[in-house]
């Protein structure tokens, strides 16, 4: 199993800038698929950004070119940089793992095909 915390969320103007953190712990010397979602109140799960253990990174349209996912495999730990933060981006951000080296583009947004989650934290822009 794995274990996700992520961290680094906060409230901040449009326009502005966050980067979450996620560190996994427990079984991480298996290759997993990684990727960040993120719900707003009353809306379904939605992701964000994906990235596979190779590196390649897939965004979503609604933040292709203001977020950009990265990991430190040294230290077990995904991160999400946020830039030109829009109200619409307000919403409870989640860290997921599935083990397998990568996922296809057919399934790499569906959140009920990751095994692990951590908590969330809470990304407000006003």
């Amino acid at each position: 199993d794995v274990q996700l915390v992520e961290s680094g969320g906060g409230s901040v103007q449009a326009g502005g800038s966050l980067k979450l953190s996620c560190a996994a712990s427990g079984d991480t010397h298996n290759p997993y698929s990684m990727a960040w979602f993120r719900q707003a109140p009353g809306k379904e799960r939605e992701g964000v950004a994906n990235i596979d253990s190779y590196g390649n990174a897939v965004y979503a349209a609604s933040v292709k070119g203001r977020f950009t996912i990265s990991q430190d495999n040294s230290k077990n730990t995904l991160f999400l940089k946020m830039s030109s933060l829009k109200p619409e981006d307000t919403a409870k951000y989640y860290c997921a793992a599935d083990p397998g080296p990568a996922k296809t583009l057919a399934t790499m947004w569906l959140w009920y095909e990751y095994a692990y989650w951590g908590q969330g934290t809470q990304v407000t822009v006003s």
